[in-house]
This record gives structure tokens, C-alpha cells and sequence, in this order.
């Protein structure tokens, strides 16, 4: 049912929105989060299921560890603010297997693999982490001949996720919050993070999700939703969202196939067509840009290692490789966009948590309980500390569409009108075109003007107007405007970061635009309040002063609030920790006192690029 007046094509049956908004609004939500069906999830001990998740990111509470011996959670958390839409990705790949393991009396359910993560978890999660990060993992032996007992409980949780999101999903004409089905594709060959997130369009998906054991490389996972969902003719549509650059050793962002084989134009634009966002911080770090260059804020929330197994053991960690962040492939896709004639890498970004407490959505600093999403949970230890001190909440993705539906949600996603944020319900808006005047700012208008005279956050600048034209660009920043009980945070400076090729060689710059990075402003260590002044709201036309009509360019905003207090800040405030006295520092609670765990940060939101393409040269 094609109804573009709406100004996306409807695919599925459902009520109007009534609230509708051509020039679209920003809707808030989250991409990635895990409950019990997923196995990591599952061996930390938590129990909520994707129904919970769904209903933990309309605004209602939800129990979580620890548990009493009647096995009732003893806390419980709430959002702040619900979200507009949530996606339950669990992990693909062990689905089955986790349903067997907690169902006593299912095949399988008393083999030693499942007996060792009920009774010893730490020893569990290790045993599975070494089974699924080969280059050909295989099935559990208590699957059964050809995987049969997996195989059939995998369909079963399926469908209970396909259940919980339907229920979730408001089809009324109110509007007031989307659920997608979808699922997580967990490649992690020789312990390197290559995970996707799969989000499907509606209703309409495959019989079963692809699985890294099944189909282990991200060209199968491509053959799989291009077969069982974009080619099946039934209404299907999806697009996957890598994670985690960040500790993927360098091998998110290649030049080959996943055979060593060089890439090829059409495997540019079948990974440019099929990823089309790349989740761009969570819970286990930042993958933005690298640490230790110019650019002083690239130090936010950076691991110090390269791969996903890593984080286990300090004696493995090594420096992050070559292409491990987001800004380095966005240039690399220039350079290959240049010698294929396609880009592989012209994502959008987004922000999501990871969760594995089944809680979307839970970023507040000063409410952090953890994710469960690494080797910390209340059932692997109980740690003073409620997660690593290098892990942080996470982050929100942010999509502009004109009403809160699926259809039109997806749609954003396609065009890559997204962003991500750390966290805050920052807004920002960005625009790029040829010919903004310079009072766009005070223009009442200044959204219509931005889309009529060029492309906004995700979209390809058109052909230059005149050889001599340097592009321009608006950008605007909305601070959060908190919740009755925290305010939200002001903001310092919006950026525009610049990347292009110079002689085939990548470059970057990073241009503050407008606020004042010097503005002296800090936080008070004692209560976290913040001190000195800031901005409600920043808006800026930006001109490239160094513009090459010979060079690709790709160009995005950052919006960076003023200094507050990190997580761990609250959590030792709240202690009571008092750094001048050691002996006074509780056991488990030394993080407090390292020099090196940083006690405040700058959050900021990040927007999806806009690309600049040289014309083709005419033939002589």
C-alpha cells in the first residue's frame, strides 16, 4: 500500500498517525539490546524477556540482579523518559541452545555445557566465548543430529520475539511507540567483533534469522536477508547495523571479502545498500574516531584494546588497529568510492546501549546499574562498582521522521536521517547545500530552507551549481531539557568534522563553528553540579574554507554539551569514598581512585554525514 504523500510508502495495515509532521521530528530510541533469550544474557542471570524490554522502554519498571532465594529481584529500575521505539536484538546464534538450558526436561537441557553456566557462570561464559569465536564455530554436541533440538527450539523463541513485538507495537492512531523485530549476527572470527544488528521493516521477516554458525561470514549474512527477506516477495525489508569497530581488530572496515579476496564495485554497493548505519558508541566504548590525535575529544570513552576477546586480560591488550573507528572508515569509503566506483562505507550513525539486562534505553549517568555486557554481572561477581570502569551507559539513536510508525522510522533509517548521542536527548539538525544565506539561524524557516536548498544529515550534496562554489552547511543544537528531577546539561560547541582525500592521501579537520570551547566551564567534584556558563541552543552557517571541487569529501556535525560528571563519579560520591585516606577506600571500589578512570566527561551527539562527490569527467 504505496501512500507517498505521507512522504514515506506505507507497507503495512495500521491506523494513521495523527500526529504527523512533513518536516519531521526527531524520535528517540534504541537498536540494540539483549534479554534472556541471548546466551551471554541468559548465563549473567538475567530474566527479563524481550516482553519486558518493550515495556521497560514505554516508561514501567522491570526487576533485575540480584535475585533473592525465592528468586525476586531485590531492585528495580525505571527510565526517566520512555522511548519512541526500541528494537530486541538478540544474539542469533544461540537461541535454541539458551531455551534448552533453561527448560528442564528439554533435550539437552542436562549436558554439561548447560550444567557449567547454571552452577559456574564465569567458567560458562568463557567456555562459550571459545566455542563462538572460531572461524567455523559449531553447534553444540546436545543440539542433536543436524542441530535438530536447537534447530526446533530456535523457531520457537522466534516466534515469541516475533510475538512480544507485535503486542508492543502501537497500531492506533496515537502513535506512541514502535517495536521492530529483529535479531543480532554475532561474528566474532578469532575473537574480533564483526557483529551486526538486523532490523527488519515490519511484520514481513524471514522463517528463521541468520547465525553465525550457519553462515559465518558478513557475505552470507547478506546472501541470507537478500534470499529470505529483500528477494522473497513477500514485503520483506531489512538493513544491518554493524557495532563495535572498535574491537574488531581492524577487520570491520576492509578493502577484501571476508576470503582475502580484493573488493570488488558491486561488493561496495551490496555492503553500501545493505548497512546503511553504523552504531557508533555504546556500552563497550566509543568507535567515533581514534584517541591521541589533535583532536582532543576523540579520548571519550576509548578502550584500550583492539579486540573484543581482549578485554578479559590486560597482558593481551595492545593498541587498536588501523580502520578500528567510524572517522577512518567514512575516509577509507572516499578512497574506495574513488577506486571501485562505489563507497562501502557511506554509513549513517547511531548510538544504542548493548544492554543485557533487557533495559533500553538506560543511559543516565547517575543511574547506572550496568549493562551485564562484558565479564560484570551480579551473578558472575558482585562488584562495589556496577560495571568495568571502562565501560560506560551507552548511547540513543535518534532517527527524524514524520510520525512515530514503523514504516516511517525505517524509512529514516534507509535515507540515513539519523543520529547518535551518548546518551542525552540532544537535537541537532544538519544541512548541507550550495547557496544558505548566512541569517539562516534567524530564520523562522530555517528546516524548509535547509531541505529545499540542499540535502539534510545522510544525503549526498548535489552537483555544485558553478565550479567556483564552496559548500555550505547549517547545523543547530538543541540541549536536553532535563526531567523535573536532573536537569539537563548545557551545551559548549557544535563542530563540523571534515574528511577528504588530498593526492589520494585521507585527511581530517575538525571546525568549531559556533559556542566557545573555552568557556571555563567545569563541574564541582563534590556534588557534581556544573559550574559556569553554557548554551540552550547553538546554530551555525559553516562555509568550507579549504573546499577542492577535485577531492571527495564527507563532512559531519558533533553537538558537545559542557563538562559533568561521569558514572563512576556518582557511584564513589555516593559511597562516601574519600580518596585522601586509602584505608578508607572499600574493597572494590579502587577504581575511584585511579588517576587514570576519568571522573567527568562531555557528552555530545554525532550526525550522519553528507557526502561530496566530484562530477564525472566528460569524455574528451
Amino acid at each position: 500500500m504505496a501512500l507517498l504523500c505521507l512522504g514515506f510508502t506505507r507497507s503495512e495495515e495500521r491506523e494513521p498517525c495523527a500526529n504527523h509532521d512533513p518536516q519531521r521530528r526527531p524520535f528517540f530510541g534504541e537498536l540494540h539490546v539483549h534479554t534472556a533469550y541471548s546466551f551471554d544474557a541468559w548465563g549473567q542471570g538475567t530474566r527479563g524477556t524481550p516482553r519486558d524490554a518493550y515495556a521497560f522502554a514505554r516508561g514501567e519498571s522491570i526487576g533485575i540482579q540480584p535475585y533473592d532465594e525465592k528468586g525476586q529481584a531485590t531492585r528495580r529500575v525505571q527510565l526517566r523518559r520512555p522511548l519512541d521505539f526500541t528494537l530486541v536484538s538478540d544474539h542469533a546464534e544461540l537461541l535454541g541452545e539458551t531455551r534448552i538450558c533453561d527448560t528442564p526436561g528439554a533435550p539437552g537441557h542436562d549436558s554439561f555445557t548447560c550444567w557449567l553456566n547454571r552452577r559456574f557462570p564465569l567458567l560458562g561464559y568463557a567456555l562459550v566465548n571459545s566455542q563462538y569465536s572460531r572461524l567455523a564455530p559449531r553447534r553444540m554436541s546436545f543440539c542433536g543430529e543436524g542441530a535438530k533440538h536447537c534447530r526446533e527450539s530456535a523457531s520457537l523463541v522466534w516466534q515469541a520475539i516475533q510475538d512480544a513485538a507485535e503486542e508492543a507495537y502501537d497500531r492506533t492512531s496515537a502513535c506512541r511507540f514502535t517495536s521492530f523485530v529483529g535479531y543480532e549476527w554475532s561474528g566474532m572470527p578469532g575473537g574480533n567483533n564483526l557483529h551486526r544488528n538486523v532490523v527488519f521493516r515490519n511484520a514481513a521477516v524471514p522463517e528463521r534469522p541468520a547465525n553465525y554458525v550457519d553462515h559465518n561470514t558478513v557475505e552470507e549474512l547478506w546472501t541470507r536477508l537478500e534470499q529470505d527477506c529483500l528477494e522473497a516477495g513477500t514485503g520483506c525489508d531489512a538493513i544491518a547495523i554493524p557495532h563495535n569497530s572498535n574491537v574488531s581488530g581492524g577487520l570491520m572496515f576492509r578493502d577484501v571479502r571476508s576470503d582475502g579476496s580484493p573488493l570488488t564495485r558491486a561488493d561496495a554497493e551490496r555492503r553500501g545498500s545493505h548497512e546503511r548505519l553504523l552504531e557508533v558508541t555504546q556500552h563497550k566504548g566509543d568507535s567515533e574516531c581514534r584517541a591521541g590525535g589533535a583532536d582532543e575529544l576523540c579520548g571519550y570513552e576509548t578502550l584500550p584494546y583492539t579486540r573484543m576477546e581482549q578485554m578479559a586480560t590486560e597482558a593481551m591488550w595492545e593498541p587498536p588497529a588501523p580502520l578500528s573507528y567510524a572517522r577512518e572508515a567514512l575516509v577509507e569509503g572516499l578512497r574506495l568510492g574513488e577506486a571501485l566506483g562505489a563507497n562501502p562505507f557511506a554509513f549513517g550513525l547511531v548510538g544504542a546501549t548493548d544492554t543485557h539486562f533487557a533495559t533500553p534505553g538506560l543511559v543516565d549517568e547517575d543511574r547506572f546499574v550496568g549493562h551485564a555486557a562484558g565479564t560484570v554481572s551480579a551473578r558472575l561477581e558482585v562488584p562495589a562498582l556496577p560495571d568495568r570502569p571502562d565501560f560506560n551507559p551507552g548511547g540513543l539513536a535518534v532517527l527524524w521522521a514524520e510520525e512515530n510508525s514503523r514504516d516511517a522510522l525505517f524509512e529514516a533509517m534507509r535515507r540515513r536521517e539519523a543520529y547518535g548521542t551518548s546518551g542525552p536527548r540532544l537535537e541537532t539538525r544538519f544541512f548541507g547545500g550550495w547557496a544558505y544565506p548566512d541569517a539562516l539561524c534567524e530564520a523562522t524557516n530555517l528546516v524548509a530552507e535547509g531541505y529545499a536548498g540542499g540535502v539534510p544529515m545522510g544525503g549526498e550534496l548535489p552537483a555544485a551549481p558553478a565550479r567556483e562554489a564552496a559548500p555550505r552547511f547549517v547545523v543547530t543544537g538543541l540541549a536536553d531539557p532535563g526531567t523535573l528531577d536532573r536537569a539537563g546539561t548545557r551545551l559548549q560547541r557544535l563542530q563540523i568534522i571534515k574528511g577528504w582525500l588530498e593526492s589520494g592521501a585521507p585527511r581530517e579537520a575538525v571546525f568549531d563553528v559556533a559556542g566557545d570551547p573555552g568557556n571555563g566551564a567545569s563541574v564541582d567534584p563534590l556534588t557534581c553540579n556544573p559550574i559556569g556558563p553554557g548554551a540552550r541552543q547553538l546554530c551555525a552557517v559553516w562555509q568550507d574554507p579549504d573546499f577542492d571541487p577535485e577531492a571527495p569529501a564527507v563532512y559531519y556535525a558533533r553537538v558537545v554539551e559542557n563538562p559533568s560528571c561521569r558514572w563512576n563519579a556518582f557511584v564513589c560520591r555516593a559511597a562516601g569514598v574519600t580518596c585522601e585516606d586509602p584505608a578508607s577506600v572499600p574493597d572494590g571500589l579502587e577504581a575511584c581512585c585511579d588517576p587514570d578512570v576519568p571522573t567527568t566527561i562531555q557528552e555530545r551527539a554525532w550526525t550522519s554525514p553528507i557526502w561530496y562527490t566530484p562530477p564525472a569527467e566528460e569524455p574528451s
